[in-house]
């Protein structure tokens, strides 16, 4: 089989889209979109169906892809298992993470330690990176209040709490605090549904029976931040993750139950592998006091 064309249906079939999936296989669109119709036509057969501005997979591109997801993640191993033969100097390591500033102190100690592994990052909220890793779409994950599955291996790696925070004109720029029953009512700036910050804090809303106000649901960071500074909203984010602005203020929310723990994670039966063991190594020799 084409193995170019395996590699073009499965990366459609895992990223739901033929731009994203040509991005992330550093080809043109339709150098993909040709793959993907020259394996259709070899076979006489409908790998995909579309539904506006995404793809799925019909019931034999199903089957294909559980067929696809085992061939590259032994391939991927394969990988792994040589570079390890040549001291970790080849290699590809996929990292996914919620937030940057969790993993880049431990990816530039890896780079120095290791300069012939290639790294890649992707960010996003915690549910799709655990799918991005159950799915072999990623060797190791750092995610908050990961849920217990025996085909993941996890350990804690870092405390954080919820904080909420406003623009400098704003007329609590002045306070150190706030509660939530002050929240209740109020317009505020959340990231979307699946992400562990707006869970924990609507959560704890619900647990003292109080209403969220209107939402502003964005979808990074950087836009909660930036819609915040505009005055549209009060935004409610991991400490961690605040950095520093002027344009910001932040507030303690006066909650127990706003705190979160921030897991490492691989798939169980790649724990051993010397690429993923080499990273979680690192991890483990930066943060001590938080195991």
């Amino acid at each position: 089989m084409n193995h170019a064309q395996l590699r073009a249906f499965h990366a459609v079939a895992s990223q739901g889209s033929f731009t994203r999936a040509a991005e992330a296989l550093h080809v043109t669109q339709p150098t993909l979109s040709g793959q993907v119709k020259e394996l259709e036509a070899r076979y006489g057969v409908k790998l995909f169906d579309r539904r506006g501005r995404r793809v799925y997979p019909t019931e034999l591109g199903q089957s294909l892809l559980d067929l696809t997801r085992r061939l590259f993640s032994l391939e991927a191993e394969a990988e792994q298992i040589l570079g390890a033969a040549k001291g970790l100097k080849r290699g590809h390591l996929r990292l996914a993470a919620d937030a940057p500033f969790h993993v880049i102190a431990a990816l530039s100690a890896f780079a120095k330690r290791y300069p012939g592994i290639r790294l890649s990052l992707t960010i996003g909220n915690s549910e799709q990176i655990l799918d991005d890793l159950v799915e072999h779409r990623a060797d190791v994950a750092v995610l908050a209040n990961i849920p217990e599955d025996p085909r993941v291996y996890a350990f804690p790696f870092r405390q954080d709490r919820l904080i909420a925070f406003v623009e400098r004109d704003h007329g609590w720029a002045d306070r150190e605090a706030v509660t939530l029953k002050e929240l209740a009512g109020r317009r505020l700036v959340l990231r979307e549904i699946g992400s562990t910050t707006r869970r924990l804090f609507e959560n704890a809303m619900a647990a003292r029976g109080l209403a969220l106000g209107e939402v502003l649901e964005v979808n990074s960071r950087e836009a909660v931040r930036e819609t915040v500074a505009a005055g549209l909203g009060i935004g409610v984010v991991s400490e961690s993750e605040f950095g520093s602005d002027r344009r910001l203020v932040p507030l303690r929310i006066a909650a127990d139950e706003l705190a979160m723990t921030e897991y490492v994670a691989c798939l169980a039966e790649r724990r051993d592998l010397s690429l993923v063991r080499a990273f979680l190594d690192i991890l483990e020799l930066q943060m001590p006091a938080e195991r």
